[in-house]
């Protein structure tokens, strides 16, 4: 049971650092339609930034980065910091972070746990609302936010364009996403939760067009000897 609960509490703490990464590599593509009628206008200039950023995007054909997510509390005391490199290969995608190893080929989700030797398999259910790479190709984002552009700014040392997203679906665990784009490239972005928590992902050593295999991004069991396999499929 404890072992339940431990591997329950840590796929939501992945499901957690996936959401607000993804968001943080490709929201770009998330921000393109407008906001329904009623909840506000979206910043035409903070959509020509946005809009550079997707082309750019969108030229890759493959996609590798190191990160950092730092972890702040309510009074913005360091909860520690979480260092991962990821991989991207049209829908697939590849995660390194904290012992942990996530593989992803767009039909399943294999999550590695280094320090028990155990892998939980799941499927992506295209039908649900779990944030997926899919959706956010397909414009998953479209309708979520409202965006402005804040201006120039010091963040990591660089003159920064800050952008300000606001979901507009008020029940969100999180009120507002600052994101720091340089040379139409998303260099960070800090998530404000409601409960003062805040998430803030770093991007570095990027490289585009990285040599990857579609094996990349498939859990290969005869790589991890003794792997206990739970097959939640």
């Amino acid at each position: 049971m404890k072992a339940y609960l431990w591997r329950t509490k840590n796929l939501k703490l992945m499901k957690r650092i996936l959401m607000t990464l993804f968001s943080l590599l490709i929201c770009n593509l998330v921000l393109m339609a407008q906001a329904p009628k009623g909840m506000g206008k979206n910043d035409a200039n903070a959509k020509k930034i946005l809009d550079a950023v997707s082309v750019k995007f969108k030229s890759f054909k493959t996609f590798q980065a190191s990160f950092v997510l730092k972890i702040e509390n309510a009074t913005g005391k360091s909860l520690g910091n979480k260092m991962g490199t990821v991989y991207m290969k049209g829908n697939r995608y590849k995660i390194n972070v904290s012992g942990q190893e996530i593989f992803s080929d767009g039909v399943t989700i294999w999550t590695y746990e280094k320090a028990s030797n155990e892998v939980t398999i799941n499927k992506i259910d295209p039908t649900s609302n779990a944030l997926t790479p899919q959706k956010l190709f397909t414009n998953f984002y479209d309708k979520d936010f409202l965006y402005k552009l804040n201006g120039m700014v010091k963040e990591g040392g660089k003159n920064m364009q800050e952008i300000e997203l606001t979901p507009i679906d008020k029940s969100k665990t999180f009120h507002k996403v600052l994101l720091y784009i340089d040379k139409s490239m998303i260099g960070s972005t800090k998530i404000f939760e409601k409960s003062g928590s805040r998430y803030t992902y770093t991007v570095s050593n990027l490289k585009s067009d990285a040599a990857l295999t579609d094996q990349s991004f498939v859990f290969d069991a005869k790589k991890y000897p003794g792997v206990e396999v739970v097959d939640l499929r």
